[in-house]
């Protein structure tokens, strides 16, 4: 059944102000390896910031972010600080309070009770709305979810923020080009350093993929919208168009060899001087299964993004996206190309956050 602002109590505002984040940094070599593993804070400030970013220069919201007590984190101009305790439920709920809409973005590293903690929190804070740490493909592409490990926890986490009487609204942007790119051979195939290149099979299986900036556009865009419809003859855009759904973007549609040129073009150089090598996707997969199973988590890069580029089943949800419907502006591969270069120095800084 629809709900309309028009029957709402007196007082009720049709937008969301608050959001509060967890997540943000932008001096990435402050963020220490020992304290990244424990602290959700530090450790996924990737996105993060591009969010806050996003967010800030709509004008239209408080941004408050959950950062560890006594961290040395810098976070954005503009931004509230929530000190926090992990460790201690009472100050994640105390942060939390009066906040409209909670974004997770934690990292890969954090231990896995991370988001339940965090949920349960903000479900006792009485936070309506969270958008979970699900910045990925399809969660419609059922199998590629279960081959990447990603999509149960994904789905379980949804449906805990459903029990809990909240809803959701998941981000399907594939992988983010830029970071992908900058993330070491495991993820598309670069080193830059080495100059060497990955190509998974023949190298023309294509993913759509986001950049960070396209990413953290598309979420300000849908927080920016009235939270419901006036009334049944209100047909524009509401945040409550996506709750307990996902919002679809993508920045390009490439394989690797296209990113191969743009990666040339940008950086001047020509195939003699790169190392190329060529390897079977499936049974890439199956050696990063195989390492991650045994407890090796470096194996986790390999059977991700090779399952990814599966020629039968690659990761694509461009017919989906939604960049129209949200006013999302058209990108330059070669200029993404570039921010990702760029990003690869910082993420050498940070070594939890280079694939292996």
């Amino acid at each position: 059944m629809s709900e309309y602002a028009k029957n709402k109590p007196t007082g009720f505002k049709n937008a969301i102000k608050k959001i509060a984040i967890v997540g943000v940094c932008i001096i990435l070599e402050e963020v220490p390896l020992d304290t990244a593993a424990d602290d959700p804070s530090q450790a996924g400030g990737t996105i993060g910031s591009h969010l806050v970013s996003a967010l800030l220069k709509s004008g239209k919201h408080t941004v408050t972010a959950l950062s560890r007590k006594g961290s040395s984190n810098k976070l954005p101009d503009g931004v509230y600080v929530a000190p926090v305790d992990y460790s201690d439920e009472s100050t994640i709920v105390e942060a939390l309070k009066g906040q409209e809409f909670f974004i997770i973005t934690v990292s890969p590293t954090a231990p896995r009770d991370t988001h339940n903690k965090l949920v349960q929190a903000a479900a006792k804070a009485g936070v309506p709305y969270i958008m979970p740490n699900s910045y990925a493909g399809d969660i419609e592409q059922v199998q590629l979810g279960v081959d990447t490990l990603l999509g149960p926890v994904a789905k379980a986490n949804r449906e805990e923020i459903e029990k809990l009487g909240m809803q959701w609204i998941a981000v399907c942007c594939g992988f983010w080009y830029d970071y992908s790119l900058a993330g070491g051979e495991a993820r598309f195939g670069f080193d830059f350093d080495k100059h060497t290149l990955t190509i998974y099979d023949d190298g023309q299986t294509k993913n759509s993929v986001s950049t960070l900036a396209q990413v953290g556009r598309a979420v300000a865009k849908v927080m920016s919208f009235p939270l419901f419809p006036q009334d049944e003859n209100d047909k524009s855009l509401t945040i409550s168009s996506w709750l307990n759904k996902a919002m679809y973007l993508k920045s390009f549609v490439v394989n690797q060899n296209e990113i191969f040129e743009s990666v040339k073009r940008v950086t001047g150089t020509t195939d003699a001087d790169w190392t190329v090598t060529h390897e079977n996707t499936k049974q890439r997969y199956e050696e990063g299964i195989t390492l991650v199973k045994k407890g090796n988590m470096s194996g986790f890069g390999k059977l991700l993004y090779s399952r990814a580029f599966y020629p039968d089943d690659p990761s694509n949800c461009a017919a989906k996206a939604q960049n129209e419907l949200l006013g999302l502006p058209e990108e330059k591969l070669d200029d993404a190309t570039r921010d990702g270069i760029e990003l690869a120095e910082e993420l050498q800084k940070r070594p939890e956050r280079m694939a292996s």
